[in-house]
């Protein structure tokens, strides 16, 4: 279900809005105040109850990221070739497909992360960004012996270091 109530610049609703207009299912408003209806104790609003079974919300979820999928891809075609790889000009479509595939799943009680969800993002990376690289050198950590050796050289030097200064300060003359 997309959310009623907008986050933070309104953007992250109006895509799932969107979604949700594409999908006309109407979800949005299960257990919305009906306009019209005071809250005393003659008259109360209509609830709706869905009996949803297992098949009938994974069959709804596969519908809707289907939609999400197409609303992303849909997003990335004013994408260049040499943007894709540009975290500021991709992070909102990426955002925006993670975010409809969570909030549906949340909403209908699916799970998240599911196989499902999984698919289409590494059906995204498959698709768009597979060819983008790390600008900057990623360091790792040494092989155990080069750490080994590394750690245990500094911890052996200070006791032949503080010997020697006590050997040669033994000498009882004054040092100029």
């Amino acid at each position: 279900m997309a959310p009623c109530a907008p986050k933070g610049s309104g953007r992250l609703c109006r895509g799932l809005l969107l979604l949700w207009a594409l999908l006309g299912t109407g979800l949005c408003h299960i257990g919305a105040e009906a306009e019209g209806f005071s809250q005393d104790a003659r008259t109360s609003p209509p609830e709706t109850v869905f009996n949803w079974t297992a098949p009938l919300i994974e069959e709804t979820y596969t519908n809707i990221t289907q939609k999400c999928w197409e609303f992303f891809v849909d997003l990335m075609r004013n994408v260049t070739a040499s943007e894709l790889c540009e975290w500021k000009v991709i992070s909102r479509p990426y955002s925006l497909l993670q975010a409809c595939l969570e909030d549906w799943a949340d909403q209908l009680r699916y799970g998240y992360p599911n196989a499902l969800a999984e698919q289409y993002i590494f059906q995204s990376h498959q698709r768009y960004f597979h060819n983008c690289t790390v600008e900057h050198q990623v360091y790792f950590d040494p092989p155990e012996d080069v750490l080994l050796a590394m750690i245990i050289t500094p911890i052996c030097l200070i006791p032949f270091l503080v010997t020697l200064v006590i050997w040669r300060s033994k000498d009882g003359k004054a040092q100029p």
